[in-house]
């Protein structure tokens, strides 16, 4: 019987679609794709609401859109169908990379949390302080959650610009600092955020997610049951008065994070089939008629899905969806900021210094001074390579507030002038805060080339 002899990948012959599609692809996956996509979305966003087109692109987003199943109905402006809707697709991710990151990641091991854990903590602390102390007792007090969070797709994306110029160390502490800021920012908007509660609607939602634990510790693996229920915990949440996007990061922590069969027995079941498919005989054309080779790729795609945990797949999946897609339609949707200046409320101006002061100020000396006094009391130590004057780096690129910004902006002052005004710090800030962590952190680099040549 013949032997089946592999084929390296490098003979497989390129369609011309794929070598059409390939650049997309490896634009799709470098760092700072993502943060370019949001860059152009909310670009676009300001032409449009500064243009003769900002009549017409106000209303397309208070357009009424309904969704109807025989008596019932669920109408919401489009604004509201993005903001509560696929931003809940964003917390869904959110809360799987907290998840992930607390039984597997950077936070597993409480020592090796302690320092993001409490950086972000001062970096959120001090920004919400600033803007209380600076609108304390006007209509823009309940804004005080907007400087507390950081955006992890722009400050990744900042940090990708300098490559292995800085430490790998320093973004994996500016990536669990992010996580837990996000972290930060969704218990906020539970607590603070949240009124007028039905409590009967929330009961099912908090039912459906303790069935979704039960199905977790009964070995129930479907993603499509996860996603199926989940859709029906947001519906809950949505009519209860607890945010929606709320039931996004409750969902995913349901998710199971086991896989059926760990790496090992995984890379041996692999040889062992692959052995099989092999000794079938002469591969060419053979596929659609062995049924040898048919039952040992079955086996292998079973073994790959057994391998990966569905928090993990999940996770995969929705990662460019929501990178690509979600995330710039939310900000083309509330980033469209009338840039006026002058003739506003005094409250209004104090809305946008206060955000301007927590992000630019309040971030980085927040996070460098928790920084500092987590490492001098013992409770643990700088990252291997990383210096002080790297994490005042990360302290500004942690300004970049954007994305969860906006969101708690329209959930603490509504809409009016004062969300006018907390959109406009949230750009200026932003702007100034990547701009300060990417000079800042050059330079830190250029500075310690110049030292290592010496």
């Amino acid at each position: 019987m013949a032997q089946f002899r592999f084929t390296p990948a490098t003979h497989w012959r390129e369609t011309p679609l794929a070598r059409l599609l390939s650049p997309m692809q490896r634009f799709i996956h470098s760092e700072t794709a993502s943060g370019l996509v949001l860059i152009a979305a909310t670009v676009l966003a300001l032409v449009l609401a500064n243009s003769p087109l900002a009549g017409a692109y106000h209303d397309l987003l208070h357009a009424e859109l309904a969704v109807s199943a025989g008596p019932f109905e669920l109408r919401q402006t489009l604004l509201h169908w993005i903001n509560d809707g696929l931003m809940a697709l964003f917390f869904f991710l959110v809360g799987l990379e907290l998840k992930r990151e607390f039984i597997a990641g950077e936070l597993a091991d409480r020592r090796q949390a302690a320092l993001p854990l409490l950086a972000a903590a001062g970096g959120a602390l001090l920004p919400a302080a600033i803007y209380t102390f600076i609108n304390r007792g006007t209509p823009g007090a309940p804004g005080w959650g907007i400087p507390m969070a950081t955006d992890i797709a722009f400050a990744l994306g900042v940090l990708a610009l300098l490559g292995d110029r800085v430490p790998w160390a320093l973004k994996v502490f500016l990536t669990a600092v992010a996580v837990i800021d996000d972290l930060f920012a969704v218990v906020v908007i539970a607590l603070f955020y949240t009124s007028g509660l039905n409590m009967a609607a929330l009961a099912v939602g908090l039912g459906v997610l303790a069935l979704l634990a039960f199905l977790n510790v009964g070995g129930i693996r479907s993603t499509l049951v996860y996603s199926l229920m989940g859709g029906l915990v947001w519906l809950a949440f949505l009519y209860s008065g607890v945010h929606a996007t709320i039931a996004g990061v409750l969902v995913a922590l349901t998710v199971p994070a086991r896989n059926r069969i760990n790496a090992s027995d995984f890379f041996l079941r692999a040889q062992h089939i692959l052995s099989h498919f092999a000794e079938s005989g002469d591969p060419a054309d053979r596929m659609l008629r062995d049924e040898r080779q048919q039952s040992a790729v079955l086996e292998l795609e079973d073994a790959a899905e057994a391998v990966q945990a569905p928090l993990q797949k999940l996770e995969h999946q929705l990662q460019p969806w929501v990178a690509f897609l979600i995330v710039p339609v939310f900000a083309l949707a509330n980033a469209g900021v009338t840039l006026s200046f002058g003739g506003g409320e005094p409250v209004a101006g104090g809305v946008m210094l206060g955000v301007l002061l927590g992000l630019v100020l309040g971030k980085p000396a927040g996070l460098l001074g928790a920084t500092w006094l987590t490492v001098r009391l013992g409770v643990a130590a700088l990252p291997h390579g990383v210096t002080w004057l790297h994490i005042a780096g990360v302290g500004c690129l942690a300004g970049l507030g954007f994305t969860m910004s906006l969101f708690i902006a329209a959930l603490g002052l509504g809409g009016g002038e004062l969300l006018e005004a907390a959109k406009l710090g949230i750009l200026g800030a932003s702007l100034v805060a990547g701009l300060l962590g990417y000079v800042v952190l050059r330079w830190v680099s250029a500075s310690a080339g110049r030292e290592d040549s010496g």
